[in-house]
């Protein structure tokens, strides 16, 4: 095996899937015992151990008492069609099944002593709060346990943010391609949004003086963190010079950290730089699993009853069951597990798809879950298009989009499929693509 920098273990299920997917290990066979592949890899049992663990997570092996451990087949990652799906920002499952089991149970317990059945507490119960806010103190950014409110998704956070600094101004400043379900929230309240010139960190600060002084925006709307689609993370520096302007210019930062958990730089988040002027939106649901859209919206002091009661008015908070299921993930550590099983799958895809691809450089080359490829906008929507009708879906260019400059490049989501064997045919299918090309064009 290669040292390519992974924990012992995932490289180890890396060994393992590549064989399967190589046809060495069909669906339904029955791979060979821990013993033996910890003899044919020169390792430990115990590694062995948490590889199969890993990859009976993932879909690709299913383990049977008393029988042994059998290959699945891989539709992960693939529609009934058969089309790969990279499109959907999702992260594949990495959650074992008696780890589920086991938080499950604590929730049910927890759920069950719920007074009125969790009915009234709209937000989360302070305990629910509690645990949440400090995981989040220990992994991301301070949070108190009234300093949060419990939503339905960082989506639902997203809506509550705009709509409460809404009154402000009706424009958000963000770059020139941005999140979707962003475009769709401010879209949903009235409000329109401006795209500001970027680089490979953010926003250029001259640019963003120039566009709070000459368009009257109160709200900018940033991904700091694996910024979708772009695929940049913001450092230290220009964390603090967008901070300076935001200040100077009496504005408001809506902070979506839902891919926090990747980032790299060690920079300070924008909440902990000028909390009195940041809404913070986290999820659990790219860190942990989306099943649980357990959303975390954390805004000033000031702006806590607003959110509130528009809360209550649209949804009557997150359903207390997943509440407590998300709170027992991360009390039982499988919040933690998940999250260190999610960043070495993502540097292993990250490196598959740089060597498959030929892609040099990445914005965030420690691990991502998406990577952006420039290209012209008209051969970006062709290229899309040329990828559906191979079997791979790709987001059109255009979801994304802000302004009237089309977006000029393709977002690829490398979490999306179950499997790495998956992730890998449809890569191979796209880099036929993109020599097909090269071969029309010379």
């Amino acid at each position: 095996m290669a040292d390519s920098g992974l924990p012992l273990h995932e490289r180890v299920a890396q060994a393992v899937e590549t064989a399967i997917a190589s046809g060495r290990y069909r669906a339904g066979e029955r791979l060979p015992t821990h013993r033996q592949l910890a003899q044919q890899l020169s390792v430990s049992i115990g590694s062995v151990t948490r590889a199969i663990d890993a990859l009976s997570s993932r879909g690709v092996v299913r383990g049977e008492t008393g029988r042994g451990t059998f290959v699945l087949a891989q539709a992960g990652g693939e529609a009934d069609d058969g089309i790969v799906d990279l499109s959907t920002n999702a992260p594949p499952p990495v959650i074992a099944p008696h780890r589920m089991t086991e938080a499950s149970e604590l929730a049910n317990r927890n759920a069950l002593a719920l007074a009125n059945g969790g009915y009234i507490d709209l937000s989360g119960t302070d305990r629910q709060r509690g645990v949440v806010a400090g995981w989040l103190t220990a992994t991301r950014t301070p949070l108190g346990t009234d300093e949060i409110l419990l939503c339905n998704g960082a989506q639902q956070g997203l809506h509550l943010a705009f709509a409460a600094l809404r009154e402000r101004s009706t424009i958000i400043l963000t770059e020139s391609a941005t999140f979707p379900g962003a475009i769709a929230a401010a879209a949903n309240l009235g409000m329109t949004m401006i795209p500001v010139t970027h680089d490979g960190e953010g926003m250029e600060p001259a640019a963003l003086d120039a566009a709070l002084a000459n368009t009257g925006a109160k709200t900018l709307y940033l991904t700091p963190v694996a910024q979708n689609p772009l695929g940049f993370e913001t450092g230290p520096e220009r964390r603090r010079a967008i901070a300076a302007l935001v200040e100077r210019h009496d504005a408001m930062i809506v902070e979506d950290d839902i891919y926090g958990f990747y980032a790299a730089k060690g920079t300070l988040t924008f909440r902990q730089l000028m909390p009195e002027r940041v809404v913070y939106i986290s999820s659990l649901s790219k860190s942990l699993t989306p099943l649980i859209r357990l959303g975390v919206i954390a805004p000033p002091a000031r702006l806590m009853g607003t959110i509130r009661k528009r809360m209550r008015a649209e949804g009557w908070g997150l359903p207390p069951y997943v509440a407590e299921l998300g709170a027992a993930m991360i009390e039982t550590g499988l919040a933690d597990e998940a999250v260190v099983a999610l960043r070495a799958e993502a540097l292993a895809r990250l490196e598959l798809t740089r060597s498959i691809l030929g892609i040099g450089a990445v914005p965030m080359p420690g691990g991502t879950p998406h990577l952006f490829l420039p290209m012209a906008p008209i051969k970006a929507e062709q290229f899309a298009r040329r990828a559906s009708e191979a079997g791979v879906r790709l987001t059109p260019p255009s979801a994304g989009q802000v302004g009237e400059a089309p977006v000029a490049g393709l977002r690829i989501c490398i979490m999306a499929p179950r499997s790495r064997a998956t992730l890998e045919r449809a890569l191979r299918i796209l880099a036929g693509i993109f020599e097909s090309e090269e071969e029309v064009a010379v």
